[in-house]
């Protein structure tokens, strides 16, 4: 094993300890950021609380062209690991631990990288990706992006992902009118048959997009997740809601794809409102969003980066984006083992990536 593979480990081994679990978020100053700060000797540190857990702490070195971000909260740990998820476990060639894949990985190698380098360098790291109420990298694009490129770590099996999906999330209520429910119905009578109604002409509508398509990725992603409502089989229904998540292209307008949706209903539910909405990378205009992905992957070619698929998972690269940055995501592990039980991340994954963070603190875009 050599040098800069066990400083990661060793850092990882420590990142890991910390409980930084989303919800609930219980995140502040201290702990993980405590350490950071500590390892990060010779750097320009500005540790800020956002409130609610969220903190994130820029660190700088010389004048660096080139951000990392990186988030250090996980998701919660299930009842399943075998083990205590807060103890890394070194098993063959795997690193075993909550946050090992997503994305503490990463940070410990940035960390093992800073340390064996005295390049110009620049870190974001953030406690507050992987629940709602995001807070760090909005704070953060308040100010100018000072950086040429932002590279954006997330589990891509070592290769540079410069284009992902965006993320919209629905709240429908629909209204009726209750009554026993052997009589004849009118279309706007039944809540619960509105929902189902507009459900499935959003489901129609969604299979007539499967033939678009943008760097690899086809179609519009749509799932119906939860729909309430009713009293009984023999009354009508007089309430309904449904939740529902969408995935655009780059290539789709966002406010396009609600207003198609919003026109399947037949009868205009009581609310339809955007609970939540994430840009796709490359953010914008969709009619430049290819030009703006070739000028990322320009930046992973010139710095020798292996060059992946389009993904369908959503990162934080499409706030950078969205702020005109050129971003990319670049980070070890696989997503197939983020948020699972005895989650865990590939030696070999976190070799190459400290490697390649290592030799990118010395370039200049």
């Amino acid at each position: 094993m050599n040098d800069l593979l066990t400083a990661t480990i060793r850092h990882l081994r420590a990142l890991v300890g910390f409980d930084t679990r989303n919800p609930p978020r219980a995140i502040d100053t201290g702990g993980i950021f405590d350490y950071l700060r500590a390892e990060l000797g010779g750097f320009d540190l500005d540790l800020r609380d956002h409130g609610a857990g969220a903190v994130s702490l820029l660190a700088r070195r010389g004048q660096p062209r080139i951000l990392f971000n990186v988030h250090l909260d996980t998701v919660p740990d299930s009842p399943h690991w075998s083990a205590s998820p807060f103890a890394l476990r070194v098993d063959g060639e795997r690193a075993v631990g909550l946050g090992a894949c997503d994305i503490k990985g990463a940070a410990a190698a940035l960390l093992a990288a800073a340390q064996a380098s005295n390049g110009d360098a620049a870190f974001l790291f953030t406690s507050d990706e992987e629940a709602n109420d995001a807070r760090c990298i909005a704070a953060f694009l308040r100010e100018p992006c000072r950086f040429d490129a932002v590279v954006v770590a997330e589990p891509t099996r070592g290769e540079a992902v410069l284009a992902h999906r965006g993320i919209g999330s629905l709240l429908l209520r629909f209204a009726g009118r209750a009554g026993h429910a052997s009589g004849e119905q009118q279309a706007a009578d039944s809540a619960l048959h509105q929902a189902v109604r507009w459900g499935a002409r959003a489901l129609d509508h969604v299979a007539s997009l499967a033939g678009e398509a943008f760097g690899g990725l086809r179609g519009l992603r749509f799932n119906i997740g939860r729909i309430e409502g009713g009293i009984k089989a023999n009354v009508i229904a007089p309430t309904a809601e449904l939740r529902c998540g969408f995935r655009p292209l780059p290539s789709m307008a966002h406010d396009d794809v609600l207003a198609a949706l919003r026109a399947c209903a037949d009868v205009a539910p009581v609310e339809f409102s955007e609970t939540f909405r994430g840009a796709p990378l490359p953010a914008g205009d969709p009619a430049h969003a290819e030009a703006r992905r070739l000028a990322a992957q320009r930046l992973a070619m010139q710095w020798q980066l292996p060059i992946g698929p389009a993904v369908d998972f959503w990162t934080e690269a499409a706030l950078f984006s969205q702020a005109g940055c050129t971003a990319l995501v670049y980070g070890p592990g696989n997503i197939a083992q983020a948020h699972s039980a005895d989650e865990w991340v590939a030696l070999e994954q976190l070799d190459r990536a400290v490697h390649t963070y290592h030799r990118l603190l010395e370039i200049t875009p």
